[in-house]
């Protein structure tokens, strides 16, 4: 996990097929959704930021509240289905 965290873009391709992966399992978007959240959870518990990418949003996150949070991991999962 950490060579996939240690350059932003890697992150969003991770990321972007782990969604495509998710959506061809048919979970919906809510459901994407509350997944991304968890991970950002857990990121934000566990791992520190490696780039200046990931320590804005840490930043991010750590300055909102959980539905500010939500927001942020819904606006993430946006990001790599456009990417």
């Amino acid at each position: 996990m950490s060579t996939v965290l240690s350059n932003f873009s890697t992150w969003k391709h991770f990321l972007a097929d782990r969604v495509a992966q998710g959506k061809t399992m048919g979970l919906t978007d809510e459901t994407i959704a509350n997944l991304a959240f968890e991970i950002g959870s857990f990121l934000d518990e566990k791992v520190d930021p490696k780039n200046e990418e990931q320590r804005v949003l840490k930043q991010l996150w750590d300055a909102g509240d959980e539905s500010d949070r939500k927001t942020l991991a819904k606006l993430m999962v946006k990001l790599v289905q456009h990417t």
